[in-house]
């Protein structure tokens, strides 16, 4: 489902604004909705979306947030797509605390461990 713009906005160069999308939505029990770019903005703008997620019980207004990483303000006019709501299902599984974790191959590696 695509998310377009209500209200003229300016994402200033090198900042953000949150921009009103005038949608609301019930998102399904087991669901939420993830808040994705339209790869165009990136490509042509230099514009990202912050991450956003929409949880189940929300009944307010979505509004997206856009980071502007280049030099350039950016106008975002009445209409204009600017992200994408993705539906996803959700596992919410007991959690237990444990005193130690079972043994992988990969162990306590971190970033970039497994790509050499």
């Amino acid at each position: 489902m695509s998310a377009r713009c209500a209200m003229e906005t300016l994402v200033p160069a090198r900042g953000k604004a949150l921009v009103p999308t005038d949608l609301s939505v019930a998102i399904p029990h087991g669901t939420y909705a993830h808040i994705a770019l339209w790869s165009r903005l990136a490509l042509k703008h230099s514009i990202d979306v912050g991450v956003g997620v929409i949880d189940a019980d929300y009944r307010g207004p979505v509004g997206v947030i856009l980071f502007n990483h280049s030099d350039a303000d950016f106008a975002v006019k009445p209409g204009d797509r600017i992200a994408q709501m993705i539906i996803e299902v959700i596992a919410t599984p007991e959690v237990a605390e444990v005193e130690d974790l079972d043994a992988t191959v990969r162990g306590e590696g971190g970033f970039g461990s497994t790509g050499i």
